[in-house]
């Protein structure tokens, strides 16, 4: 928002206009106890000097390079998707419900709607979603009103935070939630015989999983169909371009997140959720999905449809209570995907699959390093120390280096293993001194 100054004879004029004689009597209703003491403003500077200064906070920051994922990923943007989603049309449009008015962002999301089908192979999708963690949750609720069943199964190897998005969004709604432990990494095929029953309305799980395992959920899928219920995965976008789409695997419902996509990591968002399904749980799809059709004149257009929430139809008929989307988040999704184009997708896949095998091998190859699990992993892995992971990871910080995200805050007895994350951005050097380092504290020191 921009800062827009008044005169002093602006801010006279709006104190009579009320009533009021001064500033100070403006704010007199609030108790002198609560009321800022300082603004603690330094006085105006030249915009030369506000920059040496911004400058010279800026040269403060230390380089980091980064090894941690877990559900946000370092990846490059190309220009283009800053500059294209820079664009006013986009960046200040509001809401596009009047479709006369609003042709080219709903065109936009149309056609983000179709590479995100794409990507999973699947028939619909809406247009985004929050983030990774309530697309899954909204997926699960998709498939407890497509079943009219009240109990799902949950994969422990799901992102610990979108595993708690989930409980908090069904906190007050009737469902049993079984949450299954997972086994070196990957879903519990034994649990999920015992638990898989007629009252199950799904199977939710990560793919690859949060260690970093891949899993083919073929099997797993046409097991939960026998059963009448339906297979939900959340999926890293990236890996896509390499392994098989939710849709070859059965997937009924696919959701993930899109900060991989063109976005940036800003601390942790925003970003936007995606969700895709086929064609026949359209009408359980949360939030807003654009459509095309032809005016009277037979022209092509593109507007809102199917709007099943709670600002268009009585609530207790809503599919779900999301008020919004993520357009400017998801606009540069697509922006991202169409850059790179589907032959690109499939090299960058390859770039972050062959540099996070290189690491796997070097790191694997310092003494009392090991790999959790044997199963194929994409760009992140999971490597069990002979040390505590926190403290590795504090003092490898200290040289520079984020190493990975420390698995014992998400699951007992796991205090010594890590996930690693390799993107395309890392150099073999970057990868090596990495292996050096590590290397140095657990058998150096």
């Amino acid at each position: 928002m921009n800062f827009t100054p008044h005169t002093p004879g602006e801010i006279k004029d709006m104190l009579a206009a009320i009533g009021v004689g001064s500033i100070q009597e403006l704010f007199s209703p609030i108790p002198a106890a609560l009321r800022a003491k300082s603004f603690d403003l330094p006085t105006g500077v030249s915009e030369f000097e506000m920059l040496a200064r911004l400058q010279q906070l800026a040269a403060q920051n230390s380089e980091i390079t980064h090894f941690v994922g877990g559900g946000y990923y370092d990846h490059l943007i190309p220009a283009a998707v800053d500059h294209l989603a820079g664009r006013s049309e986009f960046y200040t449009a509001y809401t596009p419900y009047q479709p006369e008015a609003s042709q080219g962002s709903l065109q936009a999301l149309f056609e983000y709607q179709t590479a995100i089908c794409r990507l999973t192979g699947h028939d619909v999708s809406n247009a985004s979603l929050y983030d990774g963690g309530t697309a899954l949750a909204e997926a699960a609720m998709m498939a407890l009103r497509a079943t009219g069943r009240s109990r799902l199964l949950v994969d422990g190897a799901i992102n610990p935070f979108y595993r708690a998005v989930l409980k908090t969004y069904l906190a007050n709604l009737s469902v049993e939630i079984v949450e299954m432990a997972p086994v070196d990494g990957m879903l519990d095929l034994q649990a999920l015989n015992r638990e898989l029953d007629d009252r199950c309305a799904a199977l939710l799980v990560q793919n690859p999983t949060f260690f970093g395992c891949i899993a083919d959920y073929s099997q797993v899928a046409e097991q939960l169909h026998n059963c009448g219920a339906l297979l939900v995965a959340s999926v890293y976008p990236v890996a896509l371009g390499l392994i098989k789409s939710p849709a070859e695997m059965g997937v009924d419902i696919a959701v993930g997140d899109g900060q991989s996509l063109g976005n940036h990591l800003s601390f942790g968002g925003p970003a936007f959720g995606f969700i895709s399904a086929s064609k026949k749980y359209i009408r359980n799809m949360p939030g807003r999905i654009v459509g095309e059709t032809v005016d009277r004149e037979g022209r092509r257009g593109f507007v809102l449809t199917l709007q099943a929430r709670e600002q268009h139809i009585k609530r207790h008929k809503a599919t779900s209570n999301i008020c919004s989307n993520q357009s400017l988040c998801a606009l540069r999704g697509l922006i991202f995907l169409a850059a790179l184009g589907r032959q690109g997708l499939v090299e960058l896949a390859v770039l972050n699959r062959d540099k996070a095998e290189y690491a796997k091998a070097t790191l694997s190859a310092i003494t009392g390093v090991t790999i959790l699990s044997a199963a194929p992993t994409f760009n992140e892995f999971t490597i069990s120390l002979p040390v505590n992971a926190d403290r590795v990871v504090e003092q490898l910080i200290a040289k520079g280096i984020a190493a990975g995200v420390p698995l014992g805050q998400y699951y007992q007895g796991a205090e010594n293993c890590m996930v690693v994350t390799v993107t395309e951005k890392r150099s073999r050097e970057e990868i090596d001194r990495l292996a050096l380092e590590l290397d140095k504290l657990i058998n150096r020191s």
